[in-house]
């Protein structure tokens, strides 16, 4: 076994603008993929995995028309992630805990910022054209999702709880590989997912509301945009102070 770190090689200030900017690009991202699917009816594209299942979780704990259930959701499900991750790496880490609230705090804000913003903009989709439209707006959505992961896992001074989770995955099990990585760290909100449908009243697509076909594209490519935007998106931005215990001898 070796020891999972890496080096920073990076200026603070570099990797504060490269989060910043990642942050940005993850919230309006992860809006994308819900709005659009609330504009087309019948709902049939569904949100990113996380978002759908956080999303589902948070309305059947709080209420479908509670303002900030988006909000408890994606900050309170991502402190239950934040000590799974503890218990992967092995050790009680400060540093992990703060980074993935600091993480979290201005995420959710900026989740329910863009909720309110997208929804007022966006209009109900009427004709072909305009369901064509919100399919490409969704997989866009997933695709900037997958971005900005890149860029702040890379970066590696805050990240989400979820972001985290795969990048624990990635570097200790998974030999590197950032599909493989994404697919089993989709296990808790699957989990998620089925308890919300278990206390949600009504039809099944009421209880899977925001799972549909951007859902299963997610699930499908997520991850490999990830990993190609490793190579293509700021490409001499490499992994920063990665900390993720003990592990193999192998990594991409």
């Amino acid at each position: 076994m070796a020891s999972g770190r890496s080096t920073r090689t990076i200026s603070m200030t570099s990797a504060i603008v490269y989060f910043v900017i990642s942050l940005i690009i993850n919230s309006a991202g992860n809006v994308l993929t819900l709005v659009s699917s609330a504009k087309v009816s019948p709902s049939f594209l569904g949100s990113a995995y996380w978002t759908a299942a956080e999303s589902n979780l948070g309305k059947a704990l709080l209420g479908p028309d509670n303002p900030t259930a988006l909000f408890w959701a994606f900050f309170g499900l991502g402190l239950i992630i934040t000590f799974l991750n503890m218990v992967l790496v092995g050790k009680w880490s400060w540093n992990r805990l703060i980074g993935n609230i600091c993480f979290l705090g201005p995420f959710s804000l900026l989740i329910q910022l863009f909720s309110n913003i997208f929804t007022k903009v966006f209009p109900v989709a009427h004709g072909l054209g305009m369901t064509i439209f919100y399919i490409f707006l969704n997989f866009l959505g997933v695709a900037f999702i997958g971005l900005a992961i890149s860029i702040y896992q890379r970066v590696n001074i805050a990240l989400h709880p979820a972001d985290d989770l795969m990048q624990i995955l990635r570097f200790k099990f998974c030999n590197g590989s950032a599909t493989k990585a994404m697919w089993l760290s989709y296990i808790p909100p699957t989990i998620m997912a089925l308890i919300a449908a278990l206390i949600t009243p009504g039809p099944l697509m009421i209880k899977f509301a925001n799972f549909g076909l951007g859902t299963v594209f997610a699930f499908l490519f997520q991850g490999s945009i990830t990993g190609i935007s490793d190579k293509k998106v700021f490409p001499s931005l490499k992994h920063q102070a990665i900390d993720v215990g003990t592990v193999g001898e192998s990594e991409d």
